[in-house]
């Protein structure tokens, strides 16, 4: 067998699985976040919590399929190696850019609704006073 198919092969199986762990990852936690962003719309939160998702393994997937192809011909078990590492290398450092991504939108959605809730006064006035002019 061909090491350039090998190495294809587990480049997807390795690259496919830290997706889907990661993704699943994101979405248990993160929707704890779009909970509290959302003012506790449990359903409204998993709507949005499930498209962020399918985002994010649409352009994971993406971009694990357009980087599939390699330019050279591995020779050895090495190549091999160099290879992974390289292919797999960029593939962490998308998934993590991915992740900040979801993790620093995340965070500005939940500050924009904690300052939304601090404008509100806790309870209605009672009475209102004349300004004297």
């Amino acid at each position: 067998m061909d090491l350039t198919v090998v190495s294809y092969v587990i480049y997807l199986a390795v690259s496919i699985g830290l997706t889907v762990w990661v993704a699943r990852t994101l979405s248990r936690n993160g929707r704890v976040f779009l909970a509290d962003v959302l003012h506790g719309n449990e359903k409204l939160a998993d709507a949005v919590n499930h498209l962020l998702v399918v985002g994010f393994y649409l352009v994971n997937l993406g971009f694990i399929a357009l980087y599939l192809r390699d330019d050279g011909t591995i020779g050895n078990t090495r190549g091999v190696f160099e290879a992974l590492s390289r292919q797999l290398g960029v593939v962490l450092l998308v998934l993590g850019l991915m992740h900040l991504g979801n993790v620093f939108a995340l965070n500005k959605f939940r500050r924009r609704g904690l300052l939304e809730r601090e404008q509100n006064p806790p309870v209605l006035p009672q009475a209102y006073t004349q300004v004297q002019g």
